[in-house]
């Protein structure tokens, strides 16, 4: 078999439906589209949940009760082992470790998880420190302060 051999399989491709093309395409006259009305005419859209007038499914369930999620606060997470890529006896902040690359965006503050082991002492300054996170930065002669 050559490349100029090479044909697509058969129905793999199928003839696009062209509207409003005579009697024998079953799409002349009014091109699937019915006789009247609003969907008939062209230029026709409407907005999401429409439903012809009827009033709208999200209008006629009741809006009941408070949620918080809007104001809920999220800490943007840190490891206790990520922490390794600093100098032994170095002050540790948010702002230093958004220059590091470590943090990405720091939501409403800093969370230093106790996961992965601590090889350096360190000074860390965060919004939030796990037990495990503070057991282990002060069993290494570090510091956790609460910012």
């Amino acid at each position: 078999m050559k490349l100029h051999e090479l044909k697509p399989n058969e129905k793999a491709f199928s003839t696009r439906k062209r509207v409003g093309r005579g009697p024998g395409s079953g799409l002349g006259k009014t091109s699937g589209r019915g006789e009247n009305g609003q969907k008939s005419r062209s230029g026709y859209s409407h907005k999401a949940g429409f439903e012809g007038g009827q009033l709208p499914l999200y209008r006629r369930l009741p809006k009941r009760g408070f949620s918080n999620a809007r104001f809920k606060t999220e800490y943007a997470i840190i490891n206790v082992s990520d922490l390794n890529k600093f100098d032994d006896g170095a002050i540790v902040t948010p702002e230093l470790l958004k220059d590091m690359g470590i943090l990405k965006n720091q939501l409403s503050g800093v969370k230093i998880l106790g996961n992965g082991k601590l090889e350096k002492k360190l000074t860390i300054k965060a919004h939030r420190f796990t037990k495990s996170a503070q057991a282990k930065i002060e069993a290494k002669g570090g510091k956790a302060e609460v910012i």
